[in-house]
């Protein structure tokens, strides 16, 4: 009998150490299977830009409740394919332009597949209407043409090699809608004034590093961005001719030059949208040597021809879509 009663509490112990671990591994289960359930529901947004559901996308009434895609291509043709056959399956474009500067037209075979494309891709009584915007001269300044009859205020311009999700376009457009005078877009890039050359208000272009160091930011670039029909209008026929000339001769820094144009109307700083970006081509012209040193040089030149004022402004905003975020 005393034996017996002796074990009794070191069974109770062992007994209660038991109910632990079970309560223990019951939690573990519990937090594994939460996870795979929250993974799951992200997974659209993990595995890649081609899997958005459209319950999710934003859907308008209106051709002023959509936006116009200007996008700009050169011999590319399977980029250009492979782009327009996923921006057509975003709720939100109204309409595509395709900036074309090649020589000669587009073949027939990538019209017919485009406009196969567009069609497929055309639901719930919405059809997005194709155009070709055709150029007898090659020039960078070509993407920012006005273009006649367009029915949207909002442009995102985008090169062929670029490629959003379509849930982040709409949330971009979402920023835009709200500071429709300004540029909105996913690629920041900073002004700094050149310390060496500060008292001549000499400036040097700094490039993403700078902007990841700093936080600090004062365009947008054109490649992935949202701004106003009216500023393709202004950037033909009002910014200086100069700045024009210089763009076509030196192959570059068009996307500096409507960053200036926007800033200089507006008075405001451009929108730094969070977005993951699949770059679907080879580098351009950004991985050549010299690259910063010749947008450092577009950047005074510009200022020069706005008489010596500085009219980009500096921000430290980014907007984040936290409907996408494990925490905010």
């Amino acid at each position: 009998m005393r034996g017996s009663s002796l074990r009794r509490p070191v069974m109770i112990q062992r007994l209660r150490q038991i109910a632990v671990t079970i309560k223990i591994k019951h939690l573990l289960c519990c937090c594994i299977v939460l996870a795979f359930v929250l993974f799951a529901t992200r997974a659209s947004n993990l595995m890649g830009w081609t899997s958005d559901d459209d319950a999710t996308a934003l859907r308008y009434s209106t051709p002023r409740k959509r936006y116009a895609i200007l996008m700009n291509t050169w011999k590319r043709h399977d980029l250009l394919k492979q782009s327009i056959s996923h921006y057509t399956t975003c709720m939100g474009v109204e309409s595509i332009h395709i900036v074309w500067s090649e020589p000669d037209p587009p073949p027939d075979s990538l019209v017919a597949f485009l406009q196969r494309t567009v069609k497929e891709n055309s639901r719930n009584d919405r059809e997005i209407e194709l155009r070709f915007e055709m150029n007898k001269e090659d020039s960078l300044n070509n993407r920012f043409k006005e273009i006649k009859n367009l029915n949207t205020d909002a442009i995102f311009s985008v090169d062929d090699d670029v490629i959003f999700a379509c849930s982040t376009l709409e949330f971009a457009f979402t920023v835009w809608q709200s500071a429709s005078e300004t540029m909105v877009g996913f690629v920041p890039r900073m002004h700094w004034i050149d310390q060496a050359q500060e008292e001549m208000g000499k400036y040097i272009y700094g490039g993403w590093w700078s902007v990841w160091w700093t936080g600090t930011y004062s365009m947008v670039l054109s490649k992935a961005a949202f701004f106003h029909s009216k500023y393709l209008g202004i950037y033909t026929h009002h910014m200086p001719a100069s700045i024009r000339n210089y763009v076509t001769k030196n192959r570059n820094c068009e996307d500096i030059a409507m960053s200036f144009v926007v800033a200089n109307v507006s008075g405001a700083p451009p929108v730094w949208v969070k977005g993951r970006i699949y770059e679907i081509g080879s580098g351009g012209i950004s991985s050549l040597g010299g690259h910063s040193e010749r947008r450092s040089k577009c950047v005074n030149t510009f200022v020069e021809e706005y008489g010596g004022m500085m009219p980009l402004v500096p921000s430290t905003v980014k907007a984040v879509d936290s409907r996408h975020l494990w925490f905010w």
